[in-house]
């Protein structure tokens, strides 16, 4: 059965940097799309990247366009979310999963049901 888990939150002043990493096991890692997601307190649940298994293509919301970076190391069996400028909106409980599409769809990449193996999740929380 396949697992994910997110590790590296954790609190830091507004302006810093964190990185996430989401660890896999236990399926075809390098065959699935890798997407990150947050959920804020009692807010929905967001997408924040998508990064494909196929070119690498990658997909930012807008909010952290610029100061994100998503990665992937398929040897490993890894992803990665470097968070840079960080802001108190960035505040929430971060996730990884994965999507055996493969690819993130340019019309939605972040659509929850296309996922099927999500993280525990992970707090960021970034004072101001």
């Amino acid at each position: 059965q396949g697992q994910l888990a997110e590790s590296g939150g954790g609190l830091v002043q507004s302006g810093g940097s964190l990185s996430l990493s989401c660890a896999a096991s236990g399926f075809g890692f390098h065959y699935y799309a890798l997407g990150w997601f947050r959920q804020a307190p009692g807010q929905e649940r967001e997408g924040v990247s998508c990064i494909s298994s196929i070119d690498g293509t990658t997909y930012y919301t807008d909010s952290v366009k610029g100061r994100f970076t998503a990665s992937r190391d398929n040897a490993k069996k890894q992803a990665f979310l470097q968070m840079n400028s960080l802001q108190p909106e960035d505040t929430a409980i971060y996730y990884c999963a994965a999507s055996s599409l493969g690819y993130c769809s340019s019309h939605d990449p972040y659509d929850p049901q296309e996922y099927e193996i999500w993280g525990q999740g992970e707090q960021v929380t970034v004072s101001s």
